[in-house]
Parts: structure tokens; sequence; C-alpha cells
């Protein structure tokens, strides 16, 4: 991984670094062969999809080649931990997403936790967008926070309304896009978990569980420290 495949942005008034490598994998094509020969099944943890395992030697590489954005980029050093990794494929249609998936969220509520999407679908499909909750600003949600945004969030859907039922790509009443990344193949995105953030499924697509069809990734979640 050259530093000139490496891209950080810095998101909204926060300024949270949010990497972009693209070239990540040094053998995509072999990953996608082992996702579409792995048996997917019912995601956990409100994951509006379908997962199956990573071949072994996945993230114990990907973790070494990502020690020069942990530190330098994102400012996280210390031993890296992996807490959780899987090929993931959104499948869910609008009509059948919970609340809770309508809405921006975020992975975890620590600063030393890291999210990591590979995408691997190889005509790009749908990225990931990054939000600011417009009534409290908040772009991050640590555990100071959240007690303050969720109850906002809960008021402002109880007098307003729920969200309608698809996918949140753009700015909404309730919040306001900050970024969005555009999928490509063996494009990686890593950013702090506590952004808020969502897949950006654009209306209308077809959302297939078939891993050589769907918007096949990879996701992690890491804690650095």
């Amino acid at each position: 991984m050259s530093a000139s495949a490496i891209t950080v942005h810095r998101v909204g008034r926060e300024a949270q670094p949010v990497v972009v490598i693209d070239g990540f994998a040094a053998d995509p094509d072999v990953l996608r062969a082992a996702a579409i020969a792995a048996s997917f099944g019912p995601a956990m943890q409100h994951y509006p999809g379908v997962r199956a395992a990573l071949p072994p030697a996945y993230m114990p590489a990907q973790i070494e080649a990502l020690a020069d954005v942990l530190g330098p980029v994102l400012g996280r050093a210390g031993a890296v931990a992996l807490i959780d990794a899987s090929f993931s494929i959104v499948t869910t249609p609008p009509e059948a997403l919970d609340i809770r998936q309508r809405l921006p969220h975020c992975d975890a509520f620590g600063a030393d936790r890291i999210a990591l999407v590979h995408y691997l679908a190889p005509d790009g499909g749908d990225g990931t967008a990054f939000f600011r909750h417009r009534s409290t600003g908040f772009e991050t949600i640590d555990e100071d926070r959240a007690p303050i945004f969720f109850g906002q969030l809960e008021a402002e859907i109880r007098h307003g309304g729920v969200p309608p039922a698809r996918y949140v790509t753009g700015d909404t009443p309730l919040f306001e896009r900050t970024l969005e990344i555009e999928a490509r193949y063996n494009r990686a995105l890593v950013y702090p978990s506590y952004l808020l953030h969502s897949g950006a499924i654009a209306p209308g697509v077809l959302l297939s569980s078939d891993p050589a069809q769907g918007r096949l990734t990879v996701t992690a979640f890491l804690s650095v420290g």
C-alpha cells in the first residue's frame, strides 16, 4: 500500500479523519472468490443484511497494512485488537427497515474504536455517508454525548414522526450529510467508530444476497490502544 493510495478527509466541524485507501488488498479477486464460496447467514447488531466468515489470513495481513494509517493519520497508537470482522452484504429492502436502520448511527462510543469497510463489488456499488445531527450539532457520539443525542432524537421522532422507510443517503430534517465516499472495487474506508454514518444505499438499487451480485464488503471493528 503506497502513500499515493491514501486520501485523508477531515469531516465536518469536528474535523474527524476519514481515510480512503485504494488498492487495499493485494489480491481482491481471490478474496471475492472466497466470499462467493462462503456460507452467508443473518447478521446481528442491526446490520441490514447477511454476513459470512472471512478467510483466516485476511485480517492479520490487513491489520499490518493499516500501521501506516492508524498511527500517523488517525492518531491512534498502540496495540491493535480485532473485535469483529466478516463479509457483509446489505439485503434488507427499504420497506422492511426498522427505525434504527433508517437513521445515521455510530458503531461504538469509545475513541479507541476504529471501523473498516472494504468494498468488493466490481461495479463499485453504494458507498458510505457521514452526518451531523442538526439540533445537537453532534458528528460523533461518545459516552458523554450518547444520553443527550438519543434523548433528543427520541423526542424529535415522537413529535415529528417516524423517518420514511428508506436508507438515509443525504440531508434530512434531522441530519445533515457532511461527506459521502464513493464505493470502488478494492477501496477501503477507515474511520473512528463513533462518527455518525450510514451506508449510502440508493433508492431502487437491487439488494441481492448473492455475493457475486450484491453490495459485497468486508466490515471490521478494531480497538487501538
